[in-house]
C-alpha cells in the first residue's frame, strides 16, 4: 500500500525524536503571519559594513571561491583568523593546522561533538542552551548533563560546586558558551579559572562557543579559556562571523585548538557539509582585519540598543535581566501575573504584536524556564522603539 514501510520502527531515528521543528521556525513563521515585530530570532536587520559586503561581491566577481574551496578553509581566512587569536587574547595558532572554517557555528559544534564522542560520553552544558547543542550531543550518542545558570543579584550565575558534583567517571566534555545565549552572562575570571581547573583535575576536554565575543558590555570582559593554564591542549574554541559583523547568511564559522584536536573535528566535518561559503570566507578574511574602531562602535550601538529595550521592557511590567553580553535580554513574566512562556509567547503577537522566544526551549529543566522569555535587541532602534511601544499594551 502506497505510504506504508517495510517496519514498523518510526522513520526518524530514536535519538533525534525529542526534536521537532525549531522554535525559532515557528515564532519567525508566526511573526510573519501576524505582522509583528520579530525580536525572537537573533538576527539583525540590517547589513554588516558595506565595505566587507563588497569584499564578498568581489570575490564572487573574480571568480576566488566559487569552485570548492580548499577543505579546512581559504588560506586567507585560516591566516586572518590565527592573526585575531594572537592579536586579541594572545594564543598563537599555525593558520595551516590548527584552524578550521566552518558553515557557520552551528556546524562547528556538531562536527567537534560528533568528532570527540563516543555513545554514552556525558557532556555537561550549561542550562539554558542553545538548542542544537542538545541536538548535537544526541546526534554524537553522548548523554547531556545540564548546569543550571540561575537568577542571583540581577545576572544569571553558574554554581560552581553544582558543577562539580555533575562530574562523573563518565564525563568527556564541556560545553561552554560565554557570552552565554539567551542570559547574556559573560563567565568571570573567577569562574573560568575554576573551570580550567576542574577541567585539568579530571582531564576533561572543553568546546567553548564564543560567537559573542565581541559582543561585551559595561564592565565585562571576554577570557577565551584557552588562555588559561592547562587549558590550551584541551581546548576547542568556536568563533563566528555572522555575530560580530552582522552578516549571519553567509554561514562562516570557525574552530580553533591544536593540531591533534582540530584534526580530529576535520574527519568529522568533511562528511558533514564538506565545504561551504567560498566567497564569503574571503570577504571575513577581510573582516577580521577591521580596526579596533569597528569593533568598539559596533559595541556602543548594541550597549544602546540593550537599554533602550531594557527600559521599554521595565517599563512595560517585566522583569528584566541586564545582559553583560550577547545581544538578548531575558525577562521574567511573573510579574506581569503569567507564568507559561510558551503560552505567553504564542499570544503576544495578537497581545502586542511582538514576537518573542520562551527560554524553556533551552532547558531540560522545562519548569525551570518557564516564567523567563528571551527578546533580541539587534534591530534598528526605530524597530525597537516600535517594539516598547507595543508592549506597553500588556499592562495598560
Amino acid at each position: 500500500m502506497a505510504g506504508m514501510t517495510s517496519s514498523a520502527r518510526p522513520l526518524l531515528n530514536r535519538r533525534l525524536a525529542e526534536f521537532g521543528t525549531t522554535i525559532f521556525a515557528e515564532m519567525s513563521a508566526l511573526a510573519v503571519r501576524t505582522g509583528s515585530i520579530n525580536l525572537g530570532q537573533g538576527f539583525p536587520d540590517t547589513d554588516g559594513p558595506e565595505e566587507v559586503r563588497e569584499a564578498a561581491v568581489r570575490a564572487l566577481r573574480d571568480g576566488r571561491g566559487n569552485q570548492y574551496p580548499p577543505g579546512p578553509g581559504v588560506p586567507e581566512l585560516r591566516t586572518a583568523i590565527a592573526a585575531h587569536q594572537e592579536r586579541r587574547y594572545g594564543l598563537v595558532h599555525d593558520p595551516d593546522t590548527d584552524v578550521l572554517v566552518t558553515a557557520g557555528a552551528t556546524e562547528a559544534i556538531a562536527a567537534a561533538l560528533l568528532a570527540l564522542l563516543e555513545p554514552g560520553d556525558e557532556v555537561i552544558a550549561f542550562e539554558p542552551y542553545y538548542d542544537s547543542y542538545a541536538a548535537s550531543i544526541a546526534m554524537a550518542g553522548g548523554t547531556r548533563v545540564p548546569v543550571t545558570l540561575r537568577p542571583h543579584e540581577g545576572r544569571f550565575r553558574l554554581d560552581l560546586d553544582e558543577l562539580r558534583a555533575a562530574v562523573t567517571d563518565r564525563t568527556r566534555l564541556l560545553l561552554v558558551n560565554t557570552p552565554h545565549n539567551p542570559t547574556g552572562a559573560v563567565l568571570t575570571r573567577e569562574e573560568l579559572s575554576a573551570i580550567a581547573a576542574l577541567a585539568v583535575e579530571r582531564d576533561l576536554l572543553v568546546v567553548t562557543d564564543e560567537v559573542y565575543e565581541h559582543l561585551v558590555f559595561d564592565d565585562a570582559e571576554h577570557l577565551p579559556l584557552a588562555t588559561f593554564p592547562g587549558m590550551r591542549e584541551r581546548t576547542l574554541t568556536i568563533g563566528s562571523a555572522g555575530k560580530t559583523f552582522s552578516f549571519t547568511g553567509w554561514k562562516v564559522g570557525w574552530v580553533t585548538g591544536t593540531a591533534d584536536l582540530v584534526t580530529a573535528v576535520r574527519s568529522a566535518k568533511q562528511f558533514l557539509t564538506y565545504v561551504a561559503s567560498g566567497p564569503f570566507q574571503y570577504a571575513v578574511a577581510e573582516a577580521l582585519a577591521l580596526p579596533d574602531s569597528y569593533f568598539a562602535a559596533l559595541r556602543a550601538d548594541l550597549l544602546a540598543k540593550r537599554d533602550l529595550l531594557t527600559a521599554g521592557l521595565t517599563e512595560a511590567g517585566f522583569e528584566v535581566f541586564r545582559p553583560s553580553g550577547t545581544y538578548f535580554i531575558t525577562t521574567d513574566i511573573r510579574p506581569l501575573g503569567e507564568k507559561d512562556g510558551f503560552a505567553f509567547c504564542r499570544a503576544l503577537p495578537e497581545r502586542a504584536g511582538v514576537v518573542a522566544i520562551p527560554n524553556a526551549v533551552f532547558y531540560d529543566d522545562r519548569e525551570a524556564g518557564a516564567p523567563f522569555v528571551r527578546f533580541a535587541f539587534c534591530k534598528r532602534k526605530e524597530v525597537l522603539q516600535e517594539a516598547a511601544s507595543r508592549l506597553r499594551r500588556l499592562t495598560s
